[in-house]
C-alpha cells in the first residue's frame, strides 16, 4: 500500500500551485491596479483637490461637491438633457433591435445577407458618421427636410439648430445604430425553444399572441441587459454631441450640453480636473443608484427558465 503524503508535502504541492495561479493572473492584475484601480483612487482624491492637471493639487475638502450641486448653473441643465436623452434613446433603441432581431430570425431568402445590412451601422462609427448625420438634418438641404418639403410640411424642423429639435435628432442618430445590438437580441432568440411555438399554434395563438407571451417573456434577461448597458452608456453620452454643437458648447442653447460633454470641457478646455473628478463621481453614484433601480424592479418582469414565480 502506498504511503499517504504527508501534510508539508500536500502543503507545498499547494503552495506551488497557489503560486502558478497567481502568476498567470499577474498580467491581468498588474494592469487593473495600473490601468483601472490606480487612475480611481488618484481621481477620486482629486475631486478633493484643485488639480488643474499640471501642478496645483491642493486639498479643498468638499468644495468641489458643494459647488456642484449649488452654484454651478450648468449641472442641472445638462443632467436634464442627459436624462432626457436616455429615457428616450434606450427604450427606442431596444425596440428597435428586438423588432430587428425578430424580422430577422424569420426563415426568408438572403437571410445572412440582411443580417449583415443591419449591422452595418455598428461598425460605420466615428466623426464620418456623425458629418453624415448632419447633412442629413441641414435644414435647407438635407434629405430629411427635403423630403417633409416634398409631403407637403412648409416648416420642417432646423434640427441642430433648434432648441427643441436638437435632442430629438440625435435620440434618431442613436436609433440608426441601435440595430447594431441585433445580434444580441438574435442570440436570445435562438435560444427559445420552438417547440412552444408549435404548440402555441396548435392552440390557436396568432403571431402577435406568440410574440407577447412567448417570444417577450423568454427575451425578457436579454432585454434586461440591454437596457442597464443601454441605460449606462447614455448617461456618459457626449462624444456625438462635441461634434454637433461646434466645439462642445452645449448648443444651441445649451439644449445638447450633457453632463458628460459638460465633464469633458470642465477637464480638458478649463483645465480644472479636481472639479471634474467630482463630477465623475457623482456620475458613478447616480449610475449605480439608477442600475441599482432597474436590478430591483426587473424582479417583477424579468423571466428566467426555470424560474419560480
Amino acid at each position: 500500500m502506498a504511503k499517504a503524503s504527508s501534510p508539508k508535502k500536500m502543503s507545498s504541492m499547494r503552495k506551488s500551485e497557489a503560486l502558478m495561479g497567481y502568476l498567470f493572473i499577474a498580467p491581468w492584475l498588474i494592469g487593473f491596479l495600473v490601468f483601472v484601480a490606480g487612475p480611481m483612487i488618484f481621481s477620486l482624491y482629486s475631486s478633493f483637490t484643485n488639480y488643474d492637471g499640471a501642478f496645483t493639487m491642493d486639498w479643498v475638502g468638499l468644495s468641489n461637491y458643494r459647488r456642484l450641486f449649488t452654484t454651478d448653473q450648468y449641472f442641472m441643465i445638462s443632467l436634464k438633457n442627459t436624462l432626457y436623452f436616455a429615457v428616450f434613446a434606450v427604450p427606442i433603441g431596444v425596440a428597435v433591435g428586438v423588432v430587428s432581431a425578430v424580422l430577422l430570425n424569420q426563415d426568408i431568402p438572403f437571410q445572412r445577407f440582411f443580417r449583415t445590412v443591419f449591422y452595418l451601422p455598428k461598425i460605420l462609427t466615428g466623426v464620418a458618421v456623425i458629418l453624415l448625420w448632419m447633412w442629413v438634418f441641414n435644414p435647407q438641404a438635407g434629405i430629411v427636410n427635403t423630403f417633409l418639403r416634398f409631403i407637403g410640411v412648409d416648416n420642417p424642423p432646423l434640427w441642430f439648430a433648434a432648441p427643441e429639435w436638437s435632442k430629438p435628432a440625435l435620440i434618431i442618430m442613436s436609433a440608426w445604430g441601435a440595430a447594431g445590438g441585433m445580434l444580441v437580441y438574435l442570440a436570445g432568440l435562438q435560444g427559445i425553444p420552438k417547440q412552444l411555438y408549435e404548440a402555441a399554434e396548435i392552440d390557436g395563438a396568432t403571431g402577435a399572441r406568440q410574440f407577447f407571451k412567448i417570444t417577450l417573456p423568454l427575451l425578457s434577461p436579454t432585454i434586461f441587459f440591454k437596457l442597464v448597458t443601454g441605460i449606462n452608456g447614455a448617461l456618459q453620452y457626449w462624444s456625438t454631441a462635441l461634434i454637433v454643437s461646434d466645439g462642445g458648447n452645449g448648443g444651441p442653447s445649451y439644449s445638447t450640453l450633457f453632463y458628460g460633454l459638460r465633464m469633458w470641457k470642465v477637464a480638458f478646455t478649463e483645465s480644472r480636473m479636481g472639479y471634474a473628478s467630482a463630477m465623475a463621481w457623482v456620475l458613478l453614484f447616480m449610475t449605480l443608484i439608477v442600475t441599482a433601480i432597474q436590478f430591483y424592479v426587473s424582479n417583477k418582469w424579468v423571466y428566467y427558465e426555470g424560474e419560480r414565480r
